[in-house]
């Protein structure tokens, strides 16, 4: 008796169920070290670039810095596409609809939709997560269902109906719980601390946008300098442009 022998006395669906649940923690794992990694590289990329950014002569040498070496993080990326909109729109004007309107208009909508695009870029698989952490548990308990009815039905065949008998069988079929449960509960606390590593990260861009659409469109002096470990201290850009 035990897990080799559930393995081997379970039918297709039951060998079906155990290769679901063992696919969906590969996948939930590699997802929860990509993401990891990734957020860890990007706050670092992060600290770097807002260093530099707040510490830079100009915006022309922020410029400079990010074609040299690349926007690698979002508030690099952010920067990147405000410093051309800024350059775009006076040198061309309005000259479509998507232009239309004053350059802080024009910048502002290219900040919402730089944002917008990184909000997606860091959600992006925790929604698989979400997935396996709410069906995992279920899919084990339907294993444990389905072998558990095989174990009765094939003591109920047998005649042997007392204790030693039963308890074998059925405490294999509980293992399949087990595993539901080994599923889950990993992809539940990695989408929890990825949801919260993102809501950090797109607070204090947020912030930084604001910043950067008054130095950029509006090129009045910076009110407040906001680095990758600082709080958001500043309403969020679609509250404060509106009153620009």
């Amino acid at each position: 008796m035990g897990f080799a022998h559930f393995i081997a006395q379970s039918d297709a669906v039951g060998k079906t169920l155990l290769v679901l649940l063992l696919a969906m923690s590969v996948l939930s794992w590699i997802i929860i070290a990509l993401k990891g990694l990734a957020q860890w590289s990007r706050q670092r990329r992060s600290r770097r670039f807002l260093d530099f950014f707040w510490n830079a002569t100009s915006l022309e040498a922020v410029q400079h810095e990010i074609t040299t070496h690349g926007a690698h993080d979002p508030f690099s990326h952010l920067t990147a596409h405000a410093t051309h909109a800024r350059q775009h729109h006076a040198r061309y004007g309005a000259a479509k609809l998507e232009e239309a309107g004053s350059a802080s208009d024009f910048v502002t909508r290219t900040i919402k939709k730089v944002l917008d695009e990184e909000t997606t870029r860091l959600e992006n698989g925790l929604t698989v997560l979400a997935t396996v952490g709410a069906t995992a548990p279920f899919v084990g308990l339907f294993g444990t269902v389905w072998g558990v009815y095989h174990a009765l039905m094939a003591i109920g065949v047998s005649g042997a109906g007392t204790l030693d008998k039963v308890a074998g069988p059925v405490g294999e079929a509980l293992i399949m719980t087990g595993l539901g449960l080994a599923v889950a509960i990993p992809a539940v606390v990695g989408y929890n601390l990825l949801v919260r590593a993102n809501r950090v990260t797109l607070s204090r861009l947020d912030a930084f946008a604001y910043e950067l659409h008054t130095f950029v469109a509006m090129g009045q002096p910076l009110a407040t300098e906001i680095s990758a470990d600082e709080p958001a201290r500043v309403r969020p850009i679609a509250a404060r442009a509106a009153t620009a």
